[in-house]
This record gives structure tokens, sequence and C-alpha cells, in this order.
């Protein structure tokens, strides 16, 4: 849509013409059966036909491209080209011309223009080129607002301006999910993120790229690949076309980063995670791009104090002690004096003293404590019966289920 500023005459016509590219063309066949009345009448004329294709002449594609004959739609992320040109319609010479393109928004005013010099003279049936790009960062209403202004031969400034209004599309539906690792009842420092990308255009995507931008204190691990004897494959397969409405789902493991991982009151609460990164093609290779904003998700409570295992064997034997590394990390805002005692269990024994001291722990610090247990039953058993006290307050923590070991007899078959 365009609406002129005012009605009168200008020596100078602008036109604004937006860049895309072509499409395929596409035909209506008509044929018929060999018994009716046109015959091969139809099939010939299609065979001579220069838009249809070879030998496939009653498919509605056809082999030529065609110009776009309207604006089309612009969605989020693509770039907005437009060609405009001022010509002179008039028989005289028109001088100091210079010509504005500002992309009007709902929230700000874009300057478009190549240069914002003004052209000193402009003879008749000489024209004013220029090609503007912008990529689409907002959603909804665009106005792009083209001005001219100019001085005639006899010295008078004149004026005019057009508008073009056009919408701004959301080409994909991004949901998010978050999921904690979890060993039992005890929550890990790995988190899952789960993708889930729809695309609400009406033609088909060639998904070029979606990755995960990791905040600082973050290691990202993308899981959506598999693994072969060369290298690693899609899980979409090789060609990764996303179709009108269809929904695929990404997923990448986030670990935090070892210095970070060490301080226990910096991943707690809301925390950054990072940016989805999406680049797609559609029609001809016209590219699009949209990157999230920041990522969050809230951090699982370890409560005041948290445990954990650092080293313990996958497999040890019947009744024959074996060392295990737990570590233990004060995440509350308070100095702990604690006390360590080892409770056994119908299968788990502990060895050595219950009830030490294990002295000051401040805020934020770790202490890693080597411990020796054996089984006294075979199969998957759970390390359990570890109890914290805090002597200050007189709090007690209780800790079971931290971890599992298999546990087999050394004088049978290895089986759990």
């Amino acid at each position: 849509m365009d609406v002129n500023q005012t009605k009168q005459e200008h020596l100078l016509a602008l036109k604004v013409m937006r860049l895309t590219k072509p499409t395929l063309f596409t035909n209506l066949p008509v044929t018929c059966e060999d018994r009716d009345l046109p015959g091969d009448l139809f099939g010939q004329l299609m065979k001579e036909d220069p838009s249809t294709i070879k030998g496939a002449e009653t498919l509605m594609l056809g082999e030529m491209l065609t110009l776009p004959q309207n604006f089309g739609n612009i969605f989020l992320g693509e770039t907005f080209s437009s060609y405009i040109s001022v010509h002179n319609d008039s028989s005289q010479v028109v001088k100091d011309i210079l010509v504005k393109a500002d992309l009007q928004t709902s929230s700000q005013r874009l300057n478009l223009s190549a240069s914002n010099s003004a052209v000193a003279e402009l003879k008749p049936e000489c024209c004013i080129d220029d090609v503007i790009h912008h990529e689409v960062k907002e959603i909804g209403t665009h106005i792009l607002v083209c001005a001219v202004s100019y001085t005639t031969q006899y010295g008078e400034k004149l004026y005019f301006r057009k508008f073009f209004k056009f919408q701004v599309l959301k080409p994909l539906d991004v949901k998010t999910k978050f999921y904690n690792a979890e060993v039992k009842c005890m929550f890990t420092d790995e988190v899952f993120l789960e993708a889930q990308i729809q695309n609400i255009t009406t033609s088909p995507m060639f998904m070029e790229k979606v990755s995960l931008e990791p905040s600082m204190m973050y290691n990202v691990t993308e899981l959506n690949t598999v693994s072969s004897s060369d290298e690693g494959e899609s899980t979409f397969g090789k060609m990764s076309y996303l179709q009108p409405m269809d929904t695929r789902q990404y997923l990448y493991c986030l670990k935090p980063k070892p210095e970070y991982a060490e301080k226990a009151g910096v991943i707690k609460g809301v925390t950054v995670i990072g940016k989805l990164d999406i680049v797609w093609k559609t029609n001809l290779g016209e590219r699009g791009r949209l990157q999230t904003s920041q990522l969050q998700r809230m951090a699982p409570g370890y409560g005041d104090i948290r445990l954990s295992l650092e080293v313990i064997p996958d497999t040890v034997n019947l009744e024959e002690p074996f060392d295990i590394m737990c570590k233990i990390t004060n995440c509350s805002e308070r100095t702990m004096d604690l006390v360590l005692e080892m409770c056994n269990t119908s299968s788990i024994h502990w060895c050595g003293v219950s009830g030490r001291q294990l002295g000051k722990l401040n805020p934020g610090a770790s202490l890693s404590l080597p411990l020796t247990v054996f089984s006294s039953v075979q199969g998957l058993q759970s390390i359990s019966g570890l109890r914290l006290t805090d002597t200050f307050l007189k709090r007690t923590y209780e800790y079971d289920d931290i971890a599992q070991v298999c546990v087999v007899c050394p004088f049978k078959s290895n089986e759990c």
C-alpha cells in the first residue's frame, strides 16, 4: 500500500519494488482419454508447451522461473531487500535530489539509505537507483517510508514521500524444556535441554543449522547425531527438510565448567543456560536466521549441604572392602562444624570410626573425604547410611541411595 503525501504533480516519479527470489512456474495440465473427441490433441499441445517438463508434461511443476507477482510474505529472521528508483519524468533538469528510506517498526525507526548525500542534478529521462537490505528482527507491522526532496530549475524546493506497509510473520514456533539429570534421589550438575522447533510457514524449510550457544558457565554436547565408523550422522537423515507444520526435537547436554562446578553458590537459583541459533533456507536458497533470547532454568536446590560421590568402582567383589571418594560442599551462607556418622545397612557395611569430627566448613567450600566400605550381599547395591550433623545448629542431614555398585562373587560367574 502506498499513499502520496500531497496531490501536487511532481517532476520525479518514485517506484519501489521488493527483491525476492523467483519461483518455479506452475501450469494446469488438461488431459483426456484417447477415446474422447479431442483424442491426443491436448497431449500434443502440452508437449509443445515450452514451460512443461519433457517426458512429464502432466506434472503441474514446470521448468521455467517466474518473477514474483506480489509482495509476498516476510518472516522474522529473513533479509528484506528492496529496489528504489527515482525517475525524472519531466523535460527539465532537477537539482539537489535527496532520497531517504526509513523503516518504521513498533519500537524504532531505522535509516536504510545507502547514502545521505544529495545528487547534484538529474537530467530528463534519467534515474537514481538504490538497493536497501535489512535483516528483520521484529514481528508485526513495518512501514517503509521513502522520501524525496529536490529543487527545480527555477529554485523551487519540493518534497514528497510514500509509505509501503507490510507485515512480518513468525516462521518458527520454538519451545524448550529442561531436564535435570538425576541419579536416584540426588541431582547431578548435568542439564538436558530439549528444543521443539515447528515450521509454521506454508513452505518446506531446509534446516541448515540448529545449535546451542552456551553461557560462560557451561559446556555443551550436542545429542542430535548417531555415531558411525566414519563420522556422526544426523538423526534426521542427510536431507534435513522440515515440512509445513512439522515439528522436530533437538537435544543438548550441558555441564558446568570445572571452575564453576567447584563453587556451590554460583550455580543455584535462576541461571542462564545459553541461546539457540537457528539457520534455515527456503524456496531457492533464501536464508533466514533466528536467535532466541537467553534461556534460563531454575537450578535444583541441594539444601544446606551437598554430598556427592566423586570416585566409585563399577564392580566390586563380595565381602571385599573397596574405596570411594565423597565430596561434601557447604551450600549455605554460614559456617558449619560437621560430624560424620556411618550407619550400616543390611547389605552395606562401613569401615572406620563413626562420629568423627570433620571440622569447620566455610560457605561455598568443599571437602574431599575418602571412605572404605564393603557389601555382604550380591547384586546391584545402593550406597547408603551416611549422616552429617552440624554441631552449631544441631541439625542432621541423612543421605541414602547416594550411588549404586555391582557386587559379584569372585568364586562364581560375574553376574549382577
